[in-house]
């Protein structure tokens, strides 16, 4: 299977903090890759040096074929969305596209049947300023500009964040149909429920990849047992879960807490009547399945 990105031991620092910490991965052609990790933990850094906007201190990266040097190359290659919608505010959806079209050499017209599916959705609002439009059409605008000039490999960076979920949902369906026309696709992300959507993700916390795999495959590995938690007064179940014998941990997800017990003591009978005890009503006490997010929080205080 071929290669499209892989990545050598990069590092890179900001004064005294280190962004990236020696980090190395592989990306096939045509796989739809995730970076999974809180806001900090060095995705956009790792974006922007991927796509020749910023140097690494050491390490080197070939994207599709081309080593980090040969910024002209990579450039007209990769499709860059960032983080912050970057835009022209003051041009129209038509103007904007044009425009980057107009930078790669290539014309809307030229390219159009990659941007079809998602250009008719803006075809509407094609007269109108981009900064006018809404989160979800912003998105799909600065998609279009991505694409528009036939990258073989894209790299979103945290896509959805700030728009609503009906949006989210568009933008991971729109996502899978161009990895089936063989598009290589990096995109980052601090939603951990959308892992599963990716064909491998690579769990990064403070500049370090903690693990890659298929979203299934780590959840497999994981060592524990999670039990899940609430009641009508979550602030002093917190405080009281922690007395649980045998608890490795306890996150808040959501309206549960979750509770990592080692496989052999994960009854739940032991917290129902510790909860009983210390007063609790209206619980609900159940063993679930490991997510992606348990995953992430036992590999951070575990590396």
């Amino acid at each position: 299977m071929n290669e499209r990105v892989i990545a050598t031991n990069i590092t890179k620092s900001f004064r005294s903090t280190k962004a990236l910490n020696d980090v190395s991965f592989s990306v096939n052609e045509g796989e739809l890759f995730g970076f999974i990790g809180p806001d900090g933990a060095g995705k956009s850094t790792l974006f922007r040096i991927l796509t020749t906007v910023m140097n690494a201190d050491s390490g080197d990266a070939l994207v599709d074929g081309f080593h980090l040097k040969d910024e002209i190359a990579i450039r007209s290659r990769v499709g860059y969305m960032p983080g912050k919608f970057s835009l022209y505010h003051d041009l129209s959806v038509q103007e904007n596209l044009e425009f980057f079209a107009k930078v790669f050499g290539t014309t809307v017209q030229e390219n159009y049947s990659i941007i079809k599916e998602i250009y008719v959705q803006l075809e509407p609002f094609k007269d109108r300023r981009a900064g006018k439009l809404s989160g979800g059409m912003k998105q799909k605008l600065a998609l279009c500009c991505a694409l528009i000039h036939k990258p073989r490999v894209l790299f979103l960076d945290e896509p959805t964040t700030g728009v609503d979920p009906v949006s989210r949902v568009e933008f991971w369906e729109m996502l899978s149909r161009l990895k089936q026309s063989g598009l290589t696709i990096l995109v980052s992300t601090p939603y951990m429920d959308e892992a599963s959507r990716c064909d491998r993700v690579a769990l990064i916390q403070k500049g370090r990849i903690l693990d890659i795999d298929p979203p299934g495959v780590i959840i497999k590995k994981f060592p524990l047992h999670v039990i899940a938690v609430k009641s009508e007064n979550m602030q002093k179940l917190r405080k009281d879960i922690l007395k649980v014998e045998d608890a490795e941990s306890v996150y808040g997800f959501g309206e549960f807490l979750h509770i990592t017990m080692k496989k052999e003591n994960s009854s739940t009978e032991k917290i129902e009547t510790l909860l009983k005890q210390q007063g609790h009503q209206h619980t609900e006490v159940k063993i679930i399945e490991a997510g992606i997010e348990d995953c992430f929080m036992h590999l951070m205080e575990n590396n």
